[in-house]
């Protein structure tokens, strides 16, 4: 099975993970699909609730920590260094929440309808001087013109914290303002957003875990030079590994900028607090990585992998989107056929004079007489692959 494979590769090593080991292929896991949550710092934050927007059928709650409303920065670097971290001016809410109608009407993002029940956490350090807690009352503001009842959107303000990720025993003092941007605030806020989002949950293990963190291959699904890394981490609880494992529920864990592989390894996916109380409630975490090419290892929430970044079609989004279907087994569709065909079809895009790259993930296929298998997950991202 491709499961205890990779649980032998992760065993092997002792659980030190290396950067230069080739990893595994993320698994196929009796995950539920209809318990997907996702959560994020920072850019995190914002590509946590372009996930939620764009792919609200699928990810049934958001939590965000540092972040402000969705399509904040409308394409503009400008806006995401202006606007969306120091609030110059206010961005426009109203004109946000009529853009996500427009584009859920053309079908480039799901149905909003989907979010009247779903449920937001949202936290804003008393202190954060790198995005300012009005831009996340701005997202709430956001979430409300979708989510109709005050007891699914928790808004959090009541920490003295500086940016970064809260916990209650890791990190730097919670008024330090740097890496690695994870802060020892007393504060508990991995469990707070699951216990919300999830729902009532056993007690962490503040024990040794009886899962494992393991590293997959990211590269299967996205091309090289989009901004992901070619290696991810996954937490698998005990119980939700081996083929007789009944089914789990899955959470997105979303780093913010600078806290990616090459900068802090595994920490954020070791210490910020998620693993301990998935481990006894029984929920995978998904924790992708940008790459060092991502500017300043930043999730693209301002367009650097395309215009489309924040909708169904982004490079990034489709990506974390095409993994989360992985974990839950969906069904692979897989076409064989010219590399001019695919691009034909809408399966691929010319890229240069006669070659072809895969629609969704970028990735190189070759000169268009060339032959390829492409595999598409989830509707209109593709990449090379076979059923």
């Amino acid at each position: 099975m491709i499961f205890n494979a990779l649980l032998r590769v992760a065993m092997s090593c002792v659980c030190v993970l290396s950067a230069t080991a080739q990893a595994a292929p993320l698994p196929a896991l009796k995950v539920d699909a209809a318990s997907v949550t996702v959560s994020g710092l920072s850019s995190g934050g914002y590509m946590a609730v372009q996930l939620h927007m764009a792919w609200s059928s699928l990810f049934h709650g958001a939590g965000v920590i540092a972040a402000g409303p969705y399509y904040c920065a409308q394409g503009l670097a400008t806006l995401a260094t202006t606007r969306c971290l120091t609030r110059d001016s206010a961005p426009p809410v109203q004109a946000l929440e009529a853009t996500a109608r427009t584009w859920a009407a053309a079908g480039s993002i799901d149905p909003t309808s989907h979010l009247r029940v779903s449920k937001v956490y949202l936290f804003a350090g008393s202190r954060d001087s790198v995005v300012v807690p009005a831009l996340v009352a701005d997202l709430k503001r956001f979430y409300e013109a979708f989510v109709p009842a005050a007891a699914q959107i928790v808004h959090r303000t009541d920490v003295a914290a500086e940016h970064g990720m809260p916990t209650d025993d890791f990190g730097s003092a919670c008024a330090h303002k740097g890496m690695p941007f994870i802060n020892d605030c007393d504060a508990d806020i991995a469990g707070d957003l699951l216990q919300h989002l999830v729902g009532p949950l056993a007690a962490r293990n503040d024990g040794a875990l009886r899962g494992q963190l393991l590293q997959f291959d990211q590269l299967e699904f996205v091309g090289v030079g989009r901004g992901m890394g070619p290696e991810g981490y996954l937490f698998v609880p005990a119980e939700c590994q081996g083929s007789n494992a009944s089914p789990c529920r899955l959470h997105v864990a979303l780093h913010g900028c600078g806290q990616n592989t090459d900068a802090l390894g595994d920490t954020y996916a070791r210490h910020t607090g998620y693993n301990r109380w998935a481990d006894n409630n029984r929920i995978v975490v998904l924790y992708p990585q940008t790459s060092a090419e991502a500017t300043n290892g930043c999730w693209d929430w301002w367009g650097y992998t395309g215009t489309d970044y924040a909708r169904k079609s982004g490079t990034q989004v489709g990506a974390i989107v095409a993994m989360v279907e992985r974990l839950a087994g969906a069904a692979r569709r897989c076409v064989q056929a010219l590399n001019g065909w695919h691009v034909w079809a809408g399966r691929a895009l010319w890229s240069g004079v006669g070659s072809a790259v895969a629609r969704g993930s970028g990735q190189p296929l070759g000169w268009w007489w060339q032959s390829t298998s492409l595999r598409e997950s989830p509707r209109g991202h593709f990449v090379q692959g076979t059923c």
